[in-house]
């Protein structure tokens, strides 16, 4: 398969396949006598399996370590640490929501006078 049904059936761009193969987590291609990368069927799941563990939480830098070494102790800490990095931005999130929240509050009961708070916590 060329890169762009690559692609195409993995819900990707281009630059992303190529970027994936610069990175080791696809392997690299052969390349056709026209120059074009050349990718055997595998090609298309693995991708998928790279963006589903994505969605998940895990990095790059993890997936490459799962597509190595598939023993579920190794997994299982892969995802207490991902699990580790979603609540720490879940954390944050909610501390940007509460300062949101507050400042949106504080924009109503001005009404229209005055500079918005919003604005100003933001130091413009």
């Amino acid at each position: 398969m060329r890169i762009g049904q690559v692609a195409a059936q993995a819900a990707v761009n281009v630059q992303t396949l190529r970027y994936y193969e610069r990175r080791g987590l696809i392997p690299a291609t052969r390349r056709q006598a026209s120059g074009y990368r050349e990718y055997d069927a595998d090609a298309v799941g693995r991708v998928r399996f790279i963006k589903h563990a994505q969605a998940l939480g895990f990095t790059l830098g993890d997936i490459a370590e799962l597509l190595e070494n598939t023993a579920c102790p190794e997994v299982q800490a892969r995802a207490e640490r991902a699990i580790a990095r979603i609540d720490t931005k879940l954390a944050e999130l909610e501390r940007m929501r509460g300062v949101l929240t507050a400042l949106t509050v504080e924009c109503r009961s001005q009404g229209r006078n005055g500079d918005c708070p919003i604005l100003r916590r933001i130091d413009l």
